[in-house]
């Protein structure tokens, strides 16, 4: 187990303002930085991730992901915490308390998938711990692999989706005023709306990117869609050297799968980026290749976006890939990036040889083959 000798930058209110987020692919960074409330305090301490395994495939895959990180010299004090099935099963809320009182106190958390159950019972795990934490921007990158066969594996695909996480219809005003009838109300603040647009063109400028895309249905929901456009136009005009512009959501789909090398950096209300960012997953590969990193102020929870498939749980199948890609987010995000390029460099030269390949890339490698091959490479 590793220490470390770090500068901690210590508030009364603890922001993530300034902290460098990256994909596995490129730099994402918070918008504002640190003000002179900050003071520096030199310490020699472990660093502490808090880890939510979940349920279903999720604790295979998150045993592999520790693996891997452990043997690159990634070795931290994990916390192990709750959610999902396993805390459904002893009376409690999907999301515990306790669960989300750590997250909030250590201010990184490592996330493997939690069952759902649909239209009844429990509300989700994952959106109880983005409300709870106010985690309101989602980023999903969406990049081309390399031996991945496909439609568009000939087409050098590479944007990102930034999605609202915490408002619109995510935010479970649900009524029945009549047996016939159900009601959900849309919530869409100015607010909400200004600091995701905003972290979203200062992603771009950061990473030096050219363009950003609204999607949008303000044709149709002139207030709600209508306020996140303004929104999107006012802070545009901040950020002359981004081309800006806008797509209604169903337009946005079909160009998606027609030319989806032509988008760079799309930003969008919460269900919108829910499936757009499944749609953009399903042209590389799939959700098992898709990574997520959930930001706030305060904290940054890190997961596979992919459910957590009990059909295939315990058998030893599982890809490990999206939750590790999700952990080299993570890892760029606290400064670890060496191991993050050492671990990313290995997974994809893995995928180019195709040597060892999981079955949804057309192999047969179990995942504790997967978190072998990885290691032996991070190790040489």
């Amino acid at each position: 187990m590793q220490g470390v000798y770090r500068s901690a930058k210590v508030c009364k209110h603890q922001s993530l303002a300034g902290a460098s987020l990256k994909s596995p692919y490129r730099e994402v960074r918070m918008a504002s930085e640190p003000d002179s409330s900050w003071v520096t305090i030199t310490t020699m301490e472990k660093r502490r991730i808090a880890l939510i395994p979940g349920d279903g495939i999720g604790p295979e895959i998150m045993s592999s992901t520790v693996a891997i990180l452990e043997a690159a010299g990634f070795t931290p004090q994990w916390e192990y915490l709750e959610a999902g099935q396993p805390a459904i099963d002893k009376g409690r809320p999907a999301m515990p308390k306790e669960t989300l009182d750590a997250v909030r106190e250590i201010g990184i958390a490592l996330k493997g998938p939690t069952t759902t159950p649909i239209g009844k019972g429990h509300t989700s795990a994952n959106v109880a711990l983005r409300k709870a934490l106010d985690l309101f921007a989602n980023v999903r990158p969406t990049r081309s692999l390399p031996g991945l066969k496909g439609f568009f594996s000939d087409i050098n695909i590479d944007l990102i989706i930034v999605r609202e996480n915490t408002e619109d219809l995510y935010a479970g005003i649900e009524f029945q005023p009549h047996p016939d009838m159900a009601q959900a109300i849309k919530v869409i603040t100015r607010p909400g709306s200004h600091r995701l647009c905003r972290y979203a063109f200062e992603m771009v400028k950061k990473q030096g990117r050219k363009r950003i895309t609204a999607v949008h249905k303000a044709n149709i929901m002139k207030l709600t869609d209508g306020m996140f456009l303004e929104e999107f136009y006012s802070i545009a005009e901040e950020y002359p050297e981004i081309e800006a512009s806008d797509i209604i959501v169903d337009n946005c789909c079909m160009q998606l799968v027609t030319h989806p090398d032509k988008f760079d950096v799309l930003v969008t209300e919460n269900l919108y980026g829910d499936i757009v960012s499944d749609l953009c997953a399903g042209l590389v590969g799939g959700l098992g290749f898709a990574a997520g990193a959930n930001i706030g102020e305060r904290c940054a929870v890190f997961e596979a976006v992919h459910g957590s498939a009990p059909d295939i749980a315990g058998k030893g199948i599982a890809n490990p890939t999206a939750l590790l890609f999700s952990a080299l987010m993570m890892l760029r995000h606290i400064g670890e990036g060496e191991i993050a390029d050492r671990i990313g460099g290995s997974v994809l030269k893995m995928f180019s040889e195709g040597e060892v390949l999981m079955r949804d890339m057309g192999g047969s490698a179990t995942t504790l083959d997967y978190q072998a091959e990885v290691i032996r490479r991070v190790s040489a």
